[in-house]
């Protein structure tokens, strides 16, 4: 997935829907994150890395990055569920393979199976300096499906 707002494959509503419902969330928004891309089945969010949101190292804080690819999996799980739906996670394995610094972390979640009820989705994290991109965590999520309201 690349850096982009694309939108081309999924209906309008869809997208309002994922942009509406990521505006609401207060972490998402204290982070300085941003909905960079909403296609079928995957989404990206990027975050500039900035000392405000590092560990004692001057890295970014692994919960930071865990967060946010969190939410790029359960959005990316939403792009394929009915209008009346809204979407949790309920278990999810991450695994860190490098810190993060730089310029900013991107975090690409993608669907790998959609059910009814759960929905399973990978995530993977990059941290990009430059023209330099290092990927710096892994997820296996699933996300579970309850009726809105």
């Amino acid at each position: 997935m690349t850096d982009r707002a694309g939108t081309d494959d999924l209906d309008a509503a869809v997208v309002e829907r994922v942009r509406a419902s990521f505006a609401r969330q207060g972490a998402m928004g204290t982070f300085g994150a941003e909905l960079v891309a909403v296609t079928a089945g995957q989404v990206a969010i990027a975050l500039p890395i900035e000392p405000r949101l590092s560990q004692q190292n001057g890295f970014l804080h692994a919960g930071v990055a865990v967060a946010v690819l969190d939410s790029a999996c359960g959005y990316a799980a939403l792009t394929l569920m009915p209008a009346e739906s809204e979407v949790l996670s309920v278990e999810f394995k991450v695994n860190l393979l490098a810190p993060a610094s730089g310029d900013r972390l991107v975090a690409e979640g993608e669907v790998v199976r959609a059910g009814r009820t759960l929905t399973v989705c990978r995530g993977d994290a990059y941290a990009e300096h430059e023209a330099e991109r290092v990927h710096v965590a892994t997820m296996l999520a699933t996300m579970v499906r309850r009726r809105a309201g």
